[in-house]
């Protein structure tokens, strides 16, 4: 893991330095994500939040065909 300490300037900008920037790619125009995780400010690029989305939302099943197949026993109970 790199660690670096950075300062916050009079307008609440940091700079990601140049290290980091090239390490993952991030140019002049490049869009973060921010976010809290509690305490802890956390930037990731949007194609990896969209990919860990899509992996914890992944089914086999579409969610119509769960509806559908839920609907019979919901049915039962009204």
């Amino acid at each position: 893991m790199t660690e670096v300490i950075i300062r916050v300037n009079e307008q609440g900008k940091v700079v990601i330095p140049a290290n980091l920037r090239q390490e993952l790619g991030l140019v002049s125009g490049s869009k973060l994500i921010v976010h809290l995780e509690g305490r802890r400010i956390v930037l990731e690029q949007p194609e990896d939040v969209f990919r860990r989305l899509r992996s914890t939302f992944n089914s086999p099943k579409s969610l119509v065909d769960e509806l559908v197949e839920e609907r019979p026993t919901e049915a039962r109970h009204e």
